[in-house]
């Protein structure tokens, strides 16, 4: 006579002990897999330093925007899909539709400078959000110079290379 083993001898002969056995394993294999599912061994993040990461992504943002231009600092700190929202709620969607919203005569001329007085990342440290102060200022053709302060919010995403790209604006 053949003998079963494993879940097949347990379900051939059920007994108490068993089937608390058969149970137990059923049990084991579920939180395994739920935990496998939610992400429940996700490593934890430092707040701090990912913070850090976050004001130097802000403040490389800012250097290429004096450096470079307006145009191709929005546009290359931008995740593909990023959009940014201006003047009467108009909503700008994509790198390249972003760079050409701020290759218009008024950028050219302008310079902006902002300083996040808050910064705060995800549980898991893949998103970050940040607001405060900018000033942009713009020289019309007349050599005047005009003012526009106002609140910046930007939300952050980390990219798969690690680095920091805006979601919104």
């Amino acid at each position: 006579m053949r003998q079963l083993t494993g879940y097949k001898r347990i379900l051939a002969k059920p007994t108490f002990n068993n089937i608390k056995y058969f149970h137990m394993k059923l049990l084991t294999t579920a939180i395994v897999l739920i935990c496998l599912l939610t992400n429940c061994a996700a490593p934890t993040i430092d707040p701090e330093k990912t913070k850090a990461e976050v004001m130097a992504a802000e403040k490389a943002f800012e250097k290429m925007a004096a450096e470079k231009g307006i145009s191709e600092a929005f546009a290359h700190f931008a995740d593909q899909n990023a959009v940014i929202k201006r003047t009467n709620d108009t909503l700008i969607s994509g790198p390249e539709n972003i760079r050409l919203f701020y290759s218009k005569p008024f950028y050219k001329t302008a310079t902006v400078t902002w300083t996040p007085d808050f910064i705060d990342v995800s549980e898991k440290g893949d998103m970050a959000w940040t607001y405060g102060k900018y000033l942009w200022k713009s020289t019309d053709s007349t050599g005047v110079v005009s003012e526009f302060k106002g609140v910046f919010h930007t939300v952050w995403k980390r990219q798969q290379d690690g680095s920091w790209k805006y979601v919104w604006d």
